[in-house]
């Protein structure tokens, strides 16, 4: 008997210890801004996020200590560390590192001390950060170029060897380019970044990365490569937008240190200099904006090991640097993301070929092929097909200006050496395309098989998933995504193939999308450094960032150029960082003062008005005005947030202002209407707070009138169709918010999709003879509407970074189910919903350390359970996973 007591004892005790190990807290994903274990870091304050991971209900940080040093070893001891913070009761998990000085070429760990929910202790695992140049005077390496004019069309290839003098503990590569590069050690490519480094005001910022080079080097001697592209640098191809006439213009140079720490702790550093030799290679020609030339028949083997023979090489030219402002780039990098198999292939001869990936993509394709020795083969890259099924580049290259026909658009050209089989990729260029057509100046056998594509994107992790009972919402959110990496390259583009720029309107259009779906934040901080770059003394921004001077005209406004405080000031709402809006405060300021200079009593025309509108246009003065009132009510509440009470006060007052003359001139109190009453106008005074609140309601009411009118279709342009879905779902009117969403025909989203599109497209139109990329960002809001509008999913102004979640769900006729999860800060915040037979079934999970206002439709004759007790349809929820149920 006692034996078999003690055995229940022992299982029973097991069992205990099982449970606690289970529902124990732990503490992961620990980052370096914003980045894991990143290298190359120049912040002498950077910030240390961590995130809490434990599933108990109230599940909450009490304390947090955080423990850095060169050793980690010493960080348990927490002796002779670099810092050791004050326990600090709080629940913050994103802190500023406030230590001793940080030191450059540095390898830091640290850990973080945490109390949970019961006191009890929680230790992290160790990670680390790596110091980088920290400052200019800590560059060795000199500028160097092959001395050609901007007119060269080769790429210039360089090559040094070395050999270290002892063994080696660990090595670091520091490269900066003015254009592009790529780096080779002992013939094999270092890292898998692509198109680095990435695009700046090349004469006023220029980004290095910083490489592991430890594996890559042999003892005994070692050859260093690298060959430059043109990228934004030297721009060759004449369009539109002047790139060919940008200020930095010149010849692609670059400056490297390949820095070796010996195991007996002294330092040696390889650098770019005059000891390097250059010569052309196989890419004869290579441009950003169009396309890439490669003739293997010029292929110098072996080019960038030790054994080759460089003798007919010549020498460099050294140069001044691009600017005095060379910093890291710390940011998520591009990649081939996706390796993306051919879905058909369509012969029509010998030498035409048609590759049909099935879906649009921004990146690059590698074709395989053989052929005789100087056969011609030419790629070119399409989002549509003519009538006889063969590739049309015509509603994508309108704005290039070619001034021979020795460059086509988005058409690489690969000339084979005819040995074996031949392998080409492009190096230093991207498109967007569905389609690859092949021809070829001799006969050749090409399979699926022969070609591949790569979908090329900022690798940003993602973070936010929906799915639901109706395909082609979930369909319209993969296009929705499709579309937002394919235009994410360092920074947020409009389109991949015509422009590749960075418009500015785009960029904040989908900055909600972005932010719910993925974790892009490196990327656009990258950028508002670029609108800092590019920001005039008067506070006047171009359209287009980064630019080369083309858009800064009369019509570059608030509706475009409100990125330098719409993007911050999301930023600090997704992550509760205040970092964006302390770096920014300056230059928002001035843009502020400066519409406020070219501006009447409180109103403006500054800006482009609805773009690409369904039918209806919207007064400019009442749109333009209103994104001025959102610009000086974030920067009063940004002055507030950083105790600035004289900037608080001056610039509540003209946030007031401004909403007080928009109403004065377009509010109908009567009608409880805006302007004519189209729905860019009523939902953008709902979206932007610019209706008062005794009139909201009725307002959004009007506003779903006014879609029914329309025949429950959208009539809206890029402004309108960021306001429309929230206005009508976050006022009482869900269900017609719904109904655009899921919308099949002409004109909406869904209309697109069952036409077979994959991204979304510049026009409602499909068949518009203007605005027609078929792979484009500005209708991209409702990416980011399916997690407010549908899911609930939405920020607490008041405690950002999902500290606290208000969770508003929507429960419309049309869905059986509907699942929104969305990675914060804090963890996994997820809100699902399922009809059943008695009602409806509510699952929600908050994550550990936040809390979360729920408020649940009501439903009449229905009412709220939790855990088989009715409650309130509006609960405060600690941590932890619940399951409601409305019957």
């Amino acid at each position: 008997m006692n034996l078999y007591l003690n055995k229940i004892s022992t299982i029973f005790l097991l069992l205990i210890l099982f449970i606690q190990t289970v529902s124990a807290a732990g503490i992961v994903k620990l980052k370096c801004e914003h980045l894991v274990n990143p290298i190359g870091i120049d912040n002498p304050n950077p910030r240390l996020s961590w995130m809490m991971e434990d599933d108990r209900k109230g599940a909450v940080q009490r304390a947090y200590r955080i423990i850095v040093g060169t050793d980690s070893l010493q960080l348990k001891s927490k002796m002779n560390v670099q810092w050791v913070s004050d326990k600090v009761n709080a629940g913050n998990s994103l802190i500023t590192y406030k230590g001793s000085a940080l030191m450059p070429f540095t390898k830091y760990f640290w850990r973080v001390e945490v109390l949970d929910k019961d006191n009890k202790l929680v230790l992290s695992k160790i990670s680390s950060f790596e110091t980088g140049m920290m400052g200019s005077e800590n560059w060795r390496g000199t500028w160097i170029s092959d001395g050609r004019d901007i007119n060269t069309r080769q790429a210039p290839y360089f090559r040094r060897t070395f050999e270290p003098k002892k063994e080696i503990k660990l090595a670091r590569a520091y490269i900066v380019a003015s254009g592009l590069y790529e780096l080779y050690l002992n013939g094999e490519k270092v890292g898998n970044h692509r198109l680095d480094p990435m695009y700046t005001r090349f004469d006023r910022r220029n980004l290095y990365v910083t490489y592991d080079v430890t594996t890559n080097l042999n003892k005994g001697k070692n050859a260093v490569g690298v060959v430059l592209g043109n990228g934004w640098y030297n721009h060759q191809a004449m369009a539109v937008w002047n790139f060919d006439k940008a200020p930095w213009r010149a010849r692609p140079a670059f400056c490297m240190d390949l820095r070796i720490t010996y195991t007996d702790g002294t330092t040696e550093t390889i650098t770019s200099g005059s000891d390097w030799k250059t010569s052309f290679g196989p890419i004869i020609s290579n441009n950003i904006y169009t396309a890439e030339h490669y003739d293997a028949r010029l292929e110098q083997n072996g080019w960038n090991k030790v054994e080759f023979d460089d003798t007919k090489w010549r020498g460099i030219s050294l140069r001044a640097a691009p600017s005095k402002n060379i910093v890291s780039q710390t940011m998520h990098p591009i990649r081939n993301v996706e390796e993306i198999k051919v879905k058909s292939l369509r012969k029509f001869d010998d030498t035409t070929y048609l590759y049909d990936l099935g879906r649009n993509i921004a990146g690059v394709s590698k074709i395989k092929v053989s052929g005789k020795n100087g056969t011609i083969i030419k790629l070119k890259h399409a989002e549509r097909l003519n009538a006889n099924g063969r590739a049309d580049l015509s509603n994508i290259d309108v704005y290039y200006r070619p001034t021979n026909n020795t460059d086509p658009f988005q058409t690489d050209i690969f000339i084979l050496n005819g040995d074996g089989e031949e392998e080409f990729m492009p190096l230093f260029n991207y498109k967007g395309f569905q389609y690859v057509e092949v021809t070829t100046s001799q006969p050749v056998k090409l399979e699926e098989k022969n070609l591949v594509a790569y979908f090329m994107h900022s690798d940003v992790p993602a973070t936010g998933k929906i799915s639901s009972s109706n395909p082609l919402i979930d369909k319209i959110w993969w296009a929705t995504n499709n579309s937002y990496l394919s235009n994410l390259f360092g920074f947020p583009t409009d389109c991949p193939q015509r422009e590749k720029n960075g418009w500015t309107g785009d960029g904040h259009f989908a900055i909600e999308t972005g932010l719910y779906n993925f974790d892009a934040l490196t990327v656009y901080e990258k950028w508002l450094g670029d609108h800092r770059d590019e920001q005039q003394p008067n506070g006047v921004l171009p359209d287009i960032i980064p630019t080369g001077g083309w858009g800064y005209g009369t019509a570059n406004g608030t509706d475009w150029t409100s990125t330098i405080a719409i993007i911050p000031w999301n930023i600090y709402m997704f992550y509760g960082d205040t970092k964006a809006l302390a770096d920014n405060y300056k230059n928002i300021k001035q843009y502020v003062n400066y519409v406020n200079n070219i501006s009447k009593d409180g109103l403006t025309t500054f800006g482009r008005g609805d773009w690409v509108p369904v039918k209806s246009t919207s007064n400019l003065e009442y749109t333009s005005s209103v994104y001025f009132y959102v610009d000086a009510d974030i920067l009063a509440k940004t002055a507030k947030l950083f105790n600035n009470q004289n900037d608080f006060l001056v610039y509540s007052a003209l946030a007031k202002k401004i909403k007080k003359a928009i109403n004065y001139k377009y509010f109908d109190a009567e009608k409880v209407s805006y302007g004519t009453g189209v729905q860019t106008e009523l939902s953008m005074a709902l979206q932007w707070n610019i209706v008062e609140d005794q009139y909201r309601l009725k307002l959004a009411e009007n506003l779903a009138k006014r879609v029914a009118a329309d025949g429950m279709h959208i009539d809206v342009g890029v402004l309108g169709a960021k306001a429309v879905l929230n206005a009508l779902s976050d006022n009482g009117q869900a269900e017609t918010a719904y109904k655009l969403a899921a919308q099949d025909t002409y004109p909406g989203w869904g209309w697109w999709i069952v036409n077979g599109a994959t991204t979304l497209h510049e026009n409602w139109d499909m068949q518009a003879t203007r605005d027609i990329s078929d792979n484009h960002m500005m209708f991209g809001e409702i990416g980011g509407w399916f997690f407010k509008g549908l899911g609930g999913i939405k920020i607490d102004e008041k405690q950002p970074g999902f500290k606290n979640i208000l969770l508003q769900p929507n429960f419309v006729e049309g869905l059986e189910h509907f699942t929104a999860s969305h990675e914060s800060l804090y963890g996994t915040i997820l809100s699902s919903w399922k009809r059943n037979k008695n009602g409806l079934k509510y699952d929600v999970k908050i994550p550990a350390n936040s809390t979360a206002s729920l408020d649940i439709p009501e439903v009449s004759g229905k009412k709220v359970y939790l855990d088989r007790k009715v409650v309130s349809h509006k609960q405060e929820l600690s941590a932890g996973s619940y399951a409601f149920e409305i019957k």
